[in-house]
């Protein structure tokens, strides 16, 4: 995750973006993410909405776009220096949309949606450190790790069951009927309660 918005919300009724310090009983503690870093409090009734949980309409209705993965691809292109801000004309706010999420749902995602877009990356660009994946840890699409691929092939002689393996002196001769045994559960349960 290149950037950590576990703890980064935007809270309605509340311009910015703020980290989410910690619960009180009327509602949050949230420090704003500015260079002043005001602490306030969000109450019950403000919407809190966590940036890791927002995502972008795509032009196929059954994905999106989360977020943080938004947010990496406008890193992985532009760095912290944005070409556009919010108050950018139009078309060029489109284009940079479009270069960054080129299969973006162009009914669904609305101006207001992609200058929300800018002006949260540029406030979670300039606050947070941007965290690089580690390339030891992770293992390429087109480099499968090697000891886990051999540990998933079953040897000749192992079973190919996603139950378990039983052995045959395990194994009992006698049928086994599921509905029997939950029968006789309930007429011994009934009975208990009957006591």
């Amino acid at each position: 995750m290149p950037y950590d918005l576990k703890e980064i919300a935007a809270i309605s009724g509340m311009p910015g973006l703020y980290r989410l310090v910690r619960p009180t009983r009327a509602g949050v503690i949230v420090e704003s993410l500015d260079e002043r870093a005001a602490r306030s409090v969000a109450s019950a009734r403000n919407k809190v909405s966590l940036l890791q949980e927002i995502s972008i309409y795509t032009q196929d209705y059954d994905q999106t776009v989360p977020l943080t993965e938004a947010f990496d691809r406008v890193y992985q292109k532009y760095g912290t220096e944005l070409p556009v801000n919010s108050k950018s004309d139009d078309r060029d706010l489109v284009a940079f949309m479009e270069e960054t999420i080129p299969d973006y749902d162009r009914q669904r995602v609305y101006m207001s949606d992609i200058k929300k877009l800018v002006t949260w990356y540029k406030a979670v660009s300039s606050n947070l450190e941007y965290q690089a994946a580690d390339n030891d840890s992770q293992v390429s699409d087109n480099e499968p790790d090697i000891e886990s691929t051999q540990q998933d092939i079953p040897a000749a002689d192992e079973a190919l069951s996603t139950a378990g393996i039983i052995s045959a002196e395990e194994e009992s001769s006698a049928p086994v009927n599921p509905e029997a045994a939950t029968k006789e559960a309930v007429s011994s349960t009934s009975k208990g309660a009957k006591k």
